[in-house]
């Protein structure tokens, strides 16, 4: 077991890492976070002073190289998650770096390349949080036969109406996110959970507001999709469709549901119901205790790196399957055909 001390640096400190990954962090015992750098100094003094962080970085790679440092925290947008755990990985310090894990599956599979050869080393992924509630329940149903063969999936995500005059966000701009599409990437992750992967990928979206302002207030273009629908084979047999969506207006809340010969699951903001055969509607479905999940992402980087647990939300080969996902759901739209997966 590791009892060295865990002394950690931020590279990054968006909305997810300031709300819960540095105090996660800084609530478990002896785990210290000694050094933040953001896009400026002015932002990373104002994290340090509200976290009371005792040094500041002008450089992502000072934090990476400082000798009392031995972990490193990815919070930045995509298009630097490569860069920065391959370099951290390469200079001997554990990663736990933000979703969605890069901006395309090469960057990906040349991160997961980079963890394997330093096998000593922890590397996680920021998880797909939505369903951790209720996962370990439906995978424990599905062993028990309670959909009998599960045939389709159906996931749908977003429930307001398109706003065509709100600014630019990271997650439009394919030089910050690179391929990701909204949600799809975590959605795909959290059906990974239940059914494994896709074998192969057939998809098609739309954008509808191709121009926005950009933090400088000049208009840029964007051609990631507000709405997509994308259909899967699944390894296990069963057909996937999701659909992803910035326009449904008055949808509802996401949901999921799976179909199987013998049963029914519907999944809806922490809350599962089901039915079988011959039944008229669906139950409430109770999570046990033992069974019921939730927010440990920091607690579990931590543990794996003292050799308390292995890492499994999310581990980097997950990550590889889910942004291979996104890549091909990519292709299928610009190429008008169905991608076969694995890509490599």
């Amino acid at each position: 077991m590791n009892h060295e001390p865990l002394r950690a640096g931020i590279i990054g400190a968006g909305a997810n890492t300031i709300a819960k990954h540095i105090p996660g962090l800084q609530a478990i015992e002896g785990v210290q976070i000694v050094g933040v750098c953001n896009r400026s100094r002015e932002s990373s003094a104002r994290v340090a002073g509200q976290f009371d962080i005792p040094q500041v970085f002008d450089s992502w790679m000072d934090v990476i190289t400082a000798p009392d440092i031995n972990a490193i925290v990815i919070g930045t947008w995509p298009y630097m998650h490569a860069r920065i755990t391959i370099a951290a990985l390469a200079a001997g310090k554990h990663v736990l770096c933000e979703a969605r894990m890069a901006m395309n599956a090469a960057e990906a599979h040349a991160m997961h390349t980079a963890a394997r050869a330093n096998p000593h080393l922890v590397a996680q992924i920021v998880p797909s949080p939505m369903t951790l509630a209720v996962d370990r329940t439906i995978k424990r149903l599905i062993a028990e036969g309670y959909l009998g063969d599960l045939l389709a999936i159906e996931v749908r995500a977003g429930g307001e109406f398109l706003n065509p005059d709100s600014p630019l966000h990271w997650r439009q701009n394919r030089d910050l996110s690179g391929l990701n599409i909204m949600s799809l990437g975590i959605w795909y992750e959290a059906v990974m959970r239940w059914a494994g992967s896709a074998s192969a990928v057939t998809a098609m979206g739309k954008t509808f507001t191709p121009m926005r302002k950009n933090a400088a207030g000049y208009m840029q273009a964007t051609d990631i999709p507000e709405h997509i629908d994308v259909l899967a084979d699944m390894a296990c047999g069963a057909q996937l469709h999701m659909q992803i969506s910035a326009v449904a207006g008055l949808a509802g809340a996401p949901e999921a549901w799976l179909f199987g010969s013998e049963g029914t699951l519907r999944y809806s903001q922490d809350t599962l119901a089901g039915g079988r055969r011959g039944d008229a509607q669906l139950q409430p479905i109770p999570i046990p205790d033992d069974e019921r999940g939730g927010w440990r992402v920091e607690e579990e980087f931590v543990n794996a790196i003292r050799g308390l647990e292995p890492v499994t939300h999310t581990t980097f080969l997950d990550g590889v399957k889910y942004m291979e996902f996104t890549e091909a759901v990519n292709r299928s739209m610009a190429e008008r055909r169905t991608v076969p997966l694995p890509l490599f």
